[in-house]
């Protein structure tokens, strides 16, 4: 196989768990996201988890996950489960979710 293309877009699920709702976690995603030009959303899982999808380069994934097991200060992150899959469907822009 050759050199993997830095510049072909992945996609980031991930489920944070913790402290993470009502804590101002999905604005600090979409916040982190539009720093990094990503797209995709942000979303309170009725788990009590917060669930976020992101579309870009990988090296961008790479940087918002290392904020994603940080979060807010307010947040108390336990564990962020994560997928790594190509994009199946294009997302514009990065949005909190209902």
């Amino acid at each position: 196989m050759g050199e993997k293309n830095n510049n072909s877009i992945e996609e980031l699920h991930a489920y944070v768990y913790g402290s993470v709702q009502g804590v101002g976690f999905r604005y600090f995603v979409v916040q982190k996201a539009h720093m990094l030009a990503l797209r995709g959303y942000a979303r309170n899982d009725s788990a009590g988890s917060v669930e976020v999808l992101a579309q870009g380069p990988r090296p961008a994934l790479e940087q918002l996950l290392l904020f994603l097991r940080q979060g807010p200060s307010a947040a108390q992150v336990r564990d962020v489960r994560v997928t790594w899959t190509k994009p199946n469907e294009h997302l514009s822009g990065f949005h909190v979710r209902w």
